[in-house]
């Protein structure tokens, strides 16, 4: 049978399953990983550095979403990670910041961005294989992982168990944050801003010292954290950007659920930035990836704070329309009602119908990068082409025989993204 076929056989049965409230029956029999998105072994993979073979096998080793299958699962593997970090630096899982783990990791000096999430630790650049800074870096290594498995353990949000494993993730990563700032020469902040109701949580990280730098407001999607934005993130310590992390409102910590409204937060959060002293309120770029890069689109026609943006992976309209969400997950779609706060189908795609932003695609004045796989089988890949196509300043990057978000070419589109965004900022004329 072609694959073309089989896949949108696979997309249909994922559907019925949805209308017929049996996906966590199937599940039983066909595991988890069945009616995840295809990208979802990459996606975990490349923030935690993972063995892809081995995740998709832990993966397959779920078979049902109930908090406690899914979270017990990746729990007790994130666990095991912190036993591990135990077993390098002693006190290192539960202060990550001790004053052993600091001095250990001295000798990786700004390496440590990369390297905590690589899949193995090299030797014989800060010491001997037993010393103590290759014991500190597979400490840092298996925090990261335990971070990531926790991560997966709260995917896709809302439920008890898995905010449980949110807020046990987002613990850890502040721990790493003490740690890492340090040795890459910066310092990250944890920052609450307040927007009309909302507390937007968040992290900023700007380079030590004490003048004025463009900044990049980073936000993620339906199901994003904060640490997976921040940890590959970091790696670009050196960009002379500042950079803010959020997560997408609706998701995880907001209390108010995601709507056309929701615009406000954006704004609000990024006018509370331009105040801030270390950043230059003439320089500030947007990127958003997945449902965040929607939120990027939008406010690259609507800020007039914004001198830039990208959108990675946005959902723009032809996702939004009722023939395009066949094949989605049982799982994704409860996480877009809980976000939404839809209480019935035909409710939610109310909700996201008039979220399209085809109305403002020409309005957009500023540059803006588009990026994706150019087969994405989770959202519209055409909404990526007719929103670089109707743009006047776009720049459309598509990666061959990818998927949702160009995964496949993480890194690759990382790199692009940060070059491109630091090239725009510099570019502007003024800065304070």
């Amino acid at each position: 049978m072609p694959k073309p076929f089989r896949d949108a056989l696979r997309r249909l049965f994922i559907t019925t399953c949805l209308l017929t409230r049996t996906t966590e029956h199937a599940a039983r029999r066909l595991g988890a990983g069945y009616f995840l998105p295809a990208l979802f072994v990459q996606r975990y993979a490349a923030m935690g550095g993972l063995d892809a073979a081995q995740f998709r096998d832990q993966m397959n080793g779920v078979r049902s979403f109930t908090d406690e299958a899914w979270c017990g699962h990746w729990n007790a593997l994130a666990e095991a990670q912190l036993q591990a970090a135990e077993a390098c630096v002693p006190g290192f899982a539960s202060n990550p910041a001790c004053t052993q783990a600091r001095a250990a990791l001295a000798p990786w000096g700004a390496q440590v961005a990369t390297l905590m999430s690589e899949r193995s630790a090299p030797l014989g650049v800060a010491g001997d294989e037993g010393s103590s800074a290759q014991q500190a870096l597979e400490a840092l290594r298996c925090t990261v992982k335990a971070i990531t498995y926790y991560q997966v353990s709260a995917f896709p949000g809302h439920t008890a168990g898995r905010l449980q494993a949110y807020h046990r993730s987002a613990q850890l990563f502040d721990g790493l944050t003490q740690v890492v700032a340090p040795l890459l020469g910066m310092v990250i902040e944890r920052v609450a801003i307040e927007v009309n109701g909302e507390t937007v949580k968040g992290y900023l990280a700007t380079p030590a010292g004490s003048q004025r730098c463009p900044l990049v407001v980073v936000t993620n999607g339906l199901e994003g954290t904060v640490q997976e934005l921040a940890i590959p993130l970091l790696r670009y310590h050196d960009s002379g950007l500042a950079v803010f992390f959020m997560e997408m409102p609706g998701t995880y910590a907001h209390r108010q659920r995601m709507s056309v409204d929701s615009e406000s937060i954006y704004h609000g959060v990024i006018e509370h930035l331009a105040r801030h002293p270390r950043v230059d309120p003439g320089r500030i770029g947007l990127v958003g990836v997945s449902f965040g890069a929607y939120w990027a689109a939008r406010l690259a026609a609507t800020s007039r704070r914004l001198q830039c943006a990208v959108a990675c992976g946005a959902p723009t309209h032809r996702t939004f329309q009722v023939g395009n969400t066949i094949g989605i997950p049982d799982i994704i779609v409860k996480a877009l009602q809980h976000t939404t706060g839809a209480t019935s189908l035909h409710g939610l795609m109310r909700a996201l119908r008039a979220l399209s932003l085809r109305p403002l695609y020409a309005q957009i004045q500023i540059p803006l990068l588009v990026i994706n796989g150019d087969h994405d089988t989770l959202l519209s890949t055409q909404d990526s082409r007719d929103l670089a196509a109707q743009a006047p300043r776009a720049t459309l990057k598509l990666y061959p025989n990818d998927d949702h978000c160009a995964m496949g070419h993480y890194r690759e589109w990382l790199d692009l993204s940060q070059t491109w965004v630091r090239d725009q900022l510099m570019r502007v004329p003024g800065a304070a």
